[in-house]
């Protein structure tokens, strides 16, 4: 697994053994990053939260394109090792690491006023969690006006949530991955 665009791109990234996590592949990370940045402009995404790391390489990603601050969050221990050993290995200071629930990590940002203008969501594939964690953000105040937030899911697991706030502006299908893209407000797949 490498950091595919930006700064740090070609840079390798710690992974795991066996199949307790399953990182996004290059090819899904990079068709998600070409549909959220527009051709030409700057990394329009200051602030990034990447929730359930796992490896962490959604939000190197995002910082290795021009974010400024990422938040990482897992629960699991060793995920948060080596998304600790990922941030060494590119040298990315201006990171935070949480080990805990998403769901709980949402409310705890969203009590500080915390806002993220870009917010991943990649849950273990055969659980729940991709629809709960989705509602948390969906029912706080911590995805700002113009950002976008990226689920991905199984196809085998389809996202079926109703939100209040959040409108699906793109949905993607690359293999047996589903890619989500929500924002604020009333906006068309065209739009993004």
């Amino acid at each position: 697994m490498r950091v595919i665009g930006g700064r740090l791109k070609g840079r390798k990234l710690g992974s795991f053994k066996g199949l307790s996590i399953r990182p996004t592949g290059d090819k899904v990370r990079e068709a998600v990053f070409n549909i959220i940045s527009r051709p030409g402009d700057a990394f329009a995404f200051r602030r990034v939260l990447d929730l359930f790391a796992g490896t962490g390489a959604m939000g190197i990603e995002a910082v290795s394109r021009g974010a400024q601050e990422a938040v990482f969050v897992d629960a699991d221990p060793a995920s948060i090792t080596v998304v600790r050993k990922n941030l060494t290995l590119c040298n990315i200071v201006d990171a935070r690491v949480y080990r805990g629930n998403a769901s709980e990590a949402v409310n705890r940002f969203a009590m500080k006023h915390e806002e993220y203008d870009l917010i991943f969501i990649d849950p273990p594939y055969a659980s729940t969690l991709a629809a709960d964690t989705l509602k948390a953000v969906d029912s706080s105040n911590i995805l700002s006006g113009d950002g976008v937030c990226v689920v991905e899911t199984s196809k085998r697991t389809p996202l079926d949530v109703d939100l209040k706030r959040l409108l699906l502006a793109d949905e993607r299908h690359y293999g047996d991955t589903l890619v989500y893209i929500f924002k604020r407000g009333h906006l068309s797949c065209q739009d993004t």
